[in-house]
């Protein structure tokens, strides 16, 4: 669930054979599925065991609607001209590399079907109620970017993120496992969904003056550049300060402070948006943010699995 445009830059190179469709799944936010699923999952052994199949389950079916929530942005990114073959950050297929914008939809319509079959084996496997919530999240998935209001292009693009695939998908994940929510593995989802909210606010800091030319109302250009920065490094401080939290109130071992290694390219993040005005100079800057996500994501997915066993 990322905004990708950002006109007025020079040329990107165009991609070529299996290297579009590659692209096309724009492999670096992938990651936001892998890494809730994994944190519910391990945190599921600390209720007892858990089953392997569904974890796989889970795990593909995320990437699925994921990906196919990234072809929906790039489809009605394209259909309302918002992006071009010079724009920075997008998988490009349709603007740059000559993919027809129907294949995009219909490719994105059938990881939907694909992931729908496999959340039917995980229903079986555990709730009927998770099908519920699996069609909420692939709704969420395709109003991000589609619809006549897209959630992308209003002020709460980061709390739909965030909270779809941070919370919920860690909850999902915990909850096919163990058949319950605790508050545990709630308040552990919460600096996941702040971290994955970043790379949104990251990714529209990047592509404030395109945004705003464009008629969106995100949140940085409701709170400006500056403000956004200082917001983005809010959201690093306090996932790091909850995982304090639930160390000191004995939720969470030592071991979860595996996470403080993820902060120098928090702080790197946030550094390499200070004094840049070129979508492509900030480029760095929103990479280190997704990098962030995923360092601090599987450091603390690694704490937990460790103080299970310690």
């Amino acid at each position: 669930m990322q905004p990708q445009t950002t006109p007025h830059l020079p040329t990107v190179n165009k991609e070529k054979g299996w290297k579009v469709w590659w692209m096309l799944l724009r492999p670096h936010t992938l990651s936001a599925a892998f890494i809730p699923v994994t944190i519910g999952t391990v945190l599921a052994l600390h209720e007892g065991s858990i089953k392997l199949s569904l974890f796989i389950a889970m795990l593909v079916a995320s990437i699925l609607i994921q990906a196919a929530t990234n072809m929906f942005n790039e489809y009605f990114d394209y259909k309302r001209g918002l992006d071009n073959e010079n724009s920075v950050g997008i998988g490009g297929a349709i603007v740059r590399n000559g993919i027809k914008a129907r294949t995009v939809l219909n490719l994105a319509f059938i990881f939907f079907g694909i992931a729908t079959l496999i959340g039917l084996y995980i229903c079986l496997m555990s709730s009927w109620w998770v099908a519920v919530i699996g069609i909420i999240c692939m709704l969420a998935g395709y109003f991000y970017t589609g619809g006549p209001i897209p959630i992308a292009y209003t002020p709460f693009g980061e709390l739909v993120a965030g909270f779809f695939m941070g919370n919920v998908i860690i909850l999902i994940a915990f909850f096919i496992q163990t058949e319950t929510v605790t508050m545990k593995s709630f308040l552990i989802s919460l600096p996941i969904a702040l971290l994955v909210g970043a790379i949104l606010t990251a990714n529209n800091i990047r592509d404030l003056d395109g945004d705003k030319e464009n008629g969106r109302k995100t949140l940085a250009i409701l709170l400006g550049k500056k403000n956004s920065i200082i917001f983005l490094a809010g959201m690093f401080l306090t996932a790091y300060f909850i995982i304090f939290i639930l160390l000191f109130s004995g939720l969470t071992s030592f071991w979860t402070l595996l996470v403080l290694l993820s902060t120098p390219k928090a702080f790197k993040a946030v550094k390499l948006f200070i004094g840049k005005t070129l979508p492509i100079e900030m480029m760095p800057a929103m990479k280190a943010t997704a990098q962030t996500n995923v360092q601090f994501g599987f450091l603390l997915a690694i704490g937990l699995f460790i103080g299970h066993y310690l």
